[in-house]
């Protein structure tokens, strides 16, 4: 038996409305949330997928399965609106094969060397999941977990919350800890995303969104123009690990300060570029602890879409969908080729837990960890 879907309908206060409908309208310009059965797992455990809109049709389908976003639809210059998100039309095509699509990344986002780290003198082991290496929470992470939804309207917008207990031991971290995962869709045609987290023991947390970007909305993104004014990178070994060292861009490929298409550089015969098939980096950015910032700027000449990056963390994942090769049909039909989507995921630095150097990334019963992020969306 089907069920019900339901929505919310902002009726600009801070109460909202709930209707069980069965294929009621929205009204136009009417900012709102909906329900919808989106499959089951192999298992059984039923899934759902949230549709958030805003007003001019700004819209955003968020699952529970993952927190994966599905769709992000804005508009261009010329008020058409388009999806600008990589990924699948159904449930299936995220089981079968999703290099983390629209994601939500935990416990650490990124890489951790070896797939081990020593906590107050304890060693823990995680999966290798990632050549030699750990990545995005291991095997099973926060992106492969079914979480507990809350829709509500909101003065700011259709907000989604997402909760999850990880037990403690869970892929081999220690700690049971429970994280919230809000998303709104603004007023400011921005997909805002609040993490909160606590422990019951001494653990390590590093949570980002794992979306990939096309702003053209198809074909590959090396004409998409990025701006970044981060002074300095963390450069890799062969493995992607961060040597250690945060080095100037100055001079070096990885400088966005000015901007700078992904294709002026990206083939340039530079050991880093090599190591990462292209942008697969940190960026370093200088501010205060926990300071929202604008990180990145995106432009896409034909269509007129601008991406903004706004976040609290320290660090800026640029990857350029270097290992996108083809063999995934998503969307429409789309064949994922070679660069055809970009990420921008604000995080701590990768492999933080064995660089004391880096900013930490420990979370201590007591303690809460914060992390915003925002993709805020206009035109030129």
């Amino acid at each position: 038996m089907k069920r019900a879907t339901w929505r919310i309908l902002g009726c600009g206060c801070t109460a909202a409305a709930l209707l069980l409908v069965a294929g009621c309208a929205t009204p136009s310009g009417t900012p709102s949330i909906e329900r919808q059965s989106w499959g089951t797992l192999p298992d059984g455990t039923p899934v759902d997928l949230y549709i958030l809109r805003q007003a001019g049709g700004v819209e955003a389908r968020i699952s529970n399965y993952g927190g994966i976003v599905t769709s992000l639809i804005v508009p261009d210059r010329a008020g058409r609106l388009g999806d600008v998100v990589l990924g699948h039309d159904s449930l299936d095509g995220y089981l079968r094969a999703s290099p983390y699509f629209g994601c939500l990344i935990g416990r650490y986002g990124n890489r951790i060397a070896a797939g081990r780290f020593t906590l107050d003198g304890v060693p823990y082991t995680l999966a290798v999941n990632n050549g030699p290496n750990h990545l995005h929470g291991g095997d099973r992470g926060f992106d492969k977990r079914v979480w507990k939804a809350r829709a509500r309207a909101t003065l700011e917008g259709p907000r989604l919350s997402l909760t999850y207990v990880s037990p403690d031991g869970e892929e081999g971290y220690p700690g049971t800890l429970t994280v919230e995962a809000v998303y709104t869709l603004t007023r400011q045609n921005g997909l805002r995303l609040d993490f909160i987290a606590r422990t019951d023991r001494p653990t390590i947390v590093n949570l980002t969104q794992h979306s990939y970007f096309n702003l053209a909305g198809r074909g590959d993104v090396l004409g998409h123009v990025v701006h970044m004014p981060a002074s300095r990178f963390t450069p890799v070994d062969s493995t992607l690990i961060p040597t250690g060292e945060l080095r100037p861009v100055a001079g070096t490929p990885f400088d966005f300060r000015t901007p700078t298409t992904i294709a002026a550089r990206v083939h340039l015969d530079d050991e880093q570029l090599r190591f990462g098939g292209g942008y697969d980096h940190n960026w370093v950015f200088d501010k205060r602890p926990g300071q929202w910032t604008r990180m990145a700027r995106v432009t896409e000449p034909a269509s007129g879409r601008i991406l903004d990056v706004w976040s609290t963390a320290p660090g800026l994942q640029f990857y350029g969908g270097n290992f996108l090769d083809g063999t995934i049909v998503g969307k429409d039909g789309q064949v994922y080729g070679h660069r055809h989507g970009f990420c921008m995921e604000p995080q701590h630095f990768p492999d933080s837990p064995n660089r004391p150097g880096f900013p930490s990334v420990v979370l201590r019963p007591g303690q809460t960890y914060l992390h915003s992020l925002e993709y805020r969306f206009s035109t030129q």
